[in-house]
């Protein structure tokens, strides 16, 4: 498959996406979108993928939306529609892949860049990494689900702070806030993301990873109850499962388990 804004790699079981505009800091325009969508209906399709890592090119994750490209389109509300649904088309559909996904922030990870670490179910850091959402700062409104998602991922008044002040945060103060899982020491950073694939790829079942990753997307849709329920019947569901015989079997004869499910 051919992109035009990004770069895709397979191997091992890991599928690495790569937003590559390094000259515009990863801007995203409507050609990102459009890749981020496809690459992500092909990832789901793929059996052979078992984790997914999107990086930036160059000194960026992602600096955020391309202005030029939203500029060019506010004089028409049909087109700016079209956008905001297009990215919020493309942002869901990596929120919602099966496979756990990956955010490896290097450089600054701005506005729609820090959204998409916000769709990524771990987030690592390089130590000199920066993110924020500086929205605010050109009076504009995050459109790529900041709104919404910040508050779940680390609470209401610390959303509020960083949307409203559009304060950028070091890595640490990101990984204190919880927006980022682990900070990985300069020049690290592919490091430790490939300790963290190599984890789930080998030892990790991906019919628990599927489960687990679903359970918890919807259960903070839900309220406690309904959540609740919803766990019993992913688990009843998940019992059915070849991973499951493995690991039980692999517990009593105290082997390595060897995952082989879909």
């Amino acid at each position: 498959m051919e992109f035009s804004r990004i770069l895709m790699e397979k191997k091992d079981g890991v599928a690495k996406i790569t937003l590559n505009r390094p000259q515009a800091l990863n801007a995203v325009d409507r050609e990102t979108l459009l890749d981020l969508e496809a690459a992500a209906a092909d990832i789901e399709q793929d059996e052979s993928v078992r984790v997914v890592v999107i990086t930036g090119a160059g000194r960026a994750f992602c600096a955020g939306a391309d202005l030029k490209s939203i500029g060019a389109s506010l004089d028409d509300p049909l087109k700016t529609e079209e956008f905001i649904r297009l990215w919020h088309r493309a942002y869901n559909a990596i929120e919602n892949l099966s496979k756990p996904v990956i955010a490896a922030v290097n450089g600054v990870a701005l506005a729609g860049g820090l959204e998409l670490v916000q769709v990524c179910d771990l987030a690592v850091a390089a130590e000199d990494a920066q993110l924020g959402d500086q929205h605010a700062n050109f009076g504009l409104v995050p459109g790529g689900g900041g709104t919404q998602r910040l508050p779940r991922l680390i609470g209401m008044r610390r959303a509020k702070e960083l949307l409203l002040t559009g304060r950028w945060l070091s890595a640490a103060e990101a990984k204190e806030m919880g927006l980022v899982n682990r900070v990985a020491p300069a020049g690290k950073l592919d490091e430790v993301v490939k300790e963290i694939t190599d984890d789930l790829v080998k030892n990790k079942s991906p019919m628990a990873s599927r489960t687990i990753k679903a359970l918890v997307n919807k259960g903070m849709q839900a309220d406690l109850h309904t959540g609740l329920e919803l766990e019993i019947q992913g688990v009843l569901r998940h019992f059915n499962t070849e991973d499951v015989a493995e690991g039980i079997a692999a517990f009593k004869e105290r082997r390595p388990p060897a995952f082989k499910g879909r």
